[in-house]
């Protein structure tokens, strides 16, 4: 039996689990908190940051690992091709291909010095060094930690006179003590984050879709909500898809599910924002899956141990689908979900982590969400008028 040891402990790795067992591979889920979800579902829990490379490498090796993912869990990816390219598994690509795709600043630097569209960015590790480059920023901009994700340790800063403070809060949120600070590049329209797929080097499965957030959330930057198709113009698609394709290959990435953000400037360019080597956060793998009939989440686990992995080509989408992120405008108790009755029939799953008086938080970040709503809907009509509102569903919360 082939072992799969998977990074992480959140609700988004049972859908890796429940299919890594239909495969029959053995799953072990790893990381430094025992009482994760994850944990009472995999076959065998190990107790390891996973943070730590090295512990990682030492506990794969004791356990003769065959693979090893870290989906939708983006700080254990580095880790994960780190203990590939030491035992020789299979992974999305090197250790240091991956290591740039996963450090923003890295990242916005290899953009440029390869001819990428690219907002102007620099990374820091001292605040006094930040502030004394700030007369030279083209405002607005925006500060975030290098190594995070879920939008955690994000601000958009206008001036100087608020700089201090956002690079506070994104060294908080940092596990490498660096940030970044990067030129805030409006999109034209809304912004994309879907999941693709490549089969040896070759992007095969490429998404797009339009992010939505909550502008009166605490965080105004955590994605709140998911439309397919995206309406973003299908030059500005294909030019963005003809990019991923130049950057896999300038990396030498080979098979793997991507969580891949872009947009459209309003100055008419295409942007590849962010590209990591694990599928998304906010179950957009699971929800591509339904509204195309693709199974990501099974090629990711097949391509991760060594199994070939099924044919694929972009997506066809069946019917117009959005994917809510439920969450709380306020801490308190949870009481219900409501969803208008003449919406009821639009609703393809809901799906809570919360039960009636469980405590809840606000919207401050990806890790404060309390569920999704997955809705496939008639039209493009129906599907902007129900995403431009809240009326028809709330989160009871008192």
């Amino acid at each position: 039996m082939k072992k799969l040891m998977l990074l992480g402990g959140a609700q988004y790795l049972l859908p890796v689990i429940k299919e890594a067992k239909e495969l029959g591979i053995y799953t072990i889920s790893c990381d430094y908190l025992p009482d994760n979800i994850a944990h009472k579902y995999s076959d065998e829990y190990c107790n390891v940051s996973i943070i730590d490379k090295e512990a990682v490498l030492q506990a794969a090796q004791r356990l003769e690992i065959d693979g090893i993912m870290s989906f939708a869990c983006d700080p254990g990816v580095a880790t994960a091709a780190y203990v590939a390219e030491k035992m020789g598994l299979n992974f999305a690509g090197g250790y240091e291909s991956v290591s740039i795709l996963q450090d923003k600043g890295r990242f916005r630097a290899f953009l440029r010095d390869n001819g990428f569209n690219v907002p102007w960015a620099k990374s820091y590790s001292q605040a006094a060094e930040a502030m004394a480059d700030a007369g030279n920023y083209p405002w607005p901009m925006i500060v975030k930690p290098v190594d995070s994700a879920g939008s955690k340790g994000v601000k958009r800063v206008d001036s100087i006179d608020d700089l201090p403070e956002a690079i506070d809060f994104a060294l908080e949120f940092s596990h490498c003590g660096q940030f970044i600070v990067e030129q805030f590049i409006q999109q034209l329209g809304s912004s994309s984050d879907s999941d693709c797929f490549s089969v040896d080097g070759e992007l095969k499965f490429c998404s797009f879709d339009e992010q939505l957030f909550d502008r009166e959330a605490e965080n105004p930057y955590t994605p709140a909500a998911y439309v397919w198709p995206s309406s973003m113009p299908d030059d500005i698609q294909a030019e963005l898809r003809k990019e991923l394709q130049r950057l896999m290959t300038l990396l030498k990435l080979k098979t793997s599910v991507y969580n891949i953000e872009t947009r459209q400037g309003t100055d008419g360019k295409p942007y590849i924002m962010e590209v990591s080597p694990r599928g998304g956060g906010n179950r957009l793998s699971e929800v591509l899956e339904m509204a195309t009939g693709t199974k990501l989440i099974s090629n990711a686990v097949r391509a991760a141990v060594g199994m070939e992995v099924d044919e694929m080509a972009d997506p066809v989408y069946k019917g117009h689908w959005a994917e809510i992120i439920l969450h709380s405008d306020k801490d308190g108790k949870f009481k219900q979900l409501w969803i208008a009755p003449e919406l009821e029939s639009s609703v393809a799953q809901i799906d809570l982590w919360v039960k009636a008086g469980d405590e809840v938080e606000r919207f401050s970040g990806a890790n404060k969400a309390i569920g999704t709503l997955v809705m496939n809907f008639a039209d493009r009509e129906t599907t902007e008028r129900c995403m431009s509102s809240h009326d028809w569903y709330k989160v009871v919360v008192e």
